[in-house]
């Protein structure tokens, strides 16, 4: 039998409450406990020291049985000082999820595609602007030498 020891949710819809008991791994969160061993408030401030109570000899003794506290019961014990600190690293826990990578492909897609047609938008505004000015430049150039000859 694999013995946790685990948050079993109390209180009221949004109201939280937890007991922190030693239960089977494989019981319901909130079912058939062995022991508990004390409590925790989510609703009171983080520096109340009513936040988190537990009897520290029982705790001791169910680790020393072979319990393993869950990933939060780790952090409270932690912050007790009854077990050492391990190190946590996720690198993953900042990537963006594959929907977001989805999304943001298809955003650069689509402004590369509007310069893209900008950029040939402009280059069409640019070409036949272009020539009208060389026709005007030469039609200027004409006058200006018949003038000169007239002279």
């Amino acid at each position: 039998m694999a013995l946790s020891i685990r948050l079993a949710r109390g209180g009221a819809k949004k109201r939280p409450y937890y007991r922190i008991v030693v239960a089977d791994s494989r019981a319901r969160r909130d079912g058939r406990f062995i022991e508990k061993l004390g409590s925790y408030n989510p609703m009171l401030a983080k520096d109340d020291e009513n936040r988190v109570q537990f009897d520290v000899d029982r705790v001791k003794h169910w680790l020393s049985v072979g319990a393993q506290p869950t990933d939060r019961i780790a952090r409270f014990l932690e912050a007790a000082e009854l077990t050492a600190k391990t190190e946590r690293n996720n690198p993953n826990k900042g990537k963006p999820g594959q929907k977001a990578v989805e999304r943001e492909e298809e955003r650069r897609e689509k402004a590369a595609a509007a310069a893209e047609a900008a950029k040939e938008a402009a280059a069409a505004a640019e070409a036949p602007a272009e020539e009208p000015a060389a026709e005007e430049a030469a039609a200027d150039d004409a006058p200006a030498e018949e003038t000169a000859a007239e002279e």
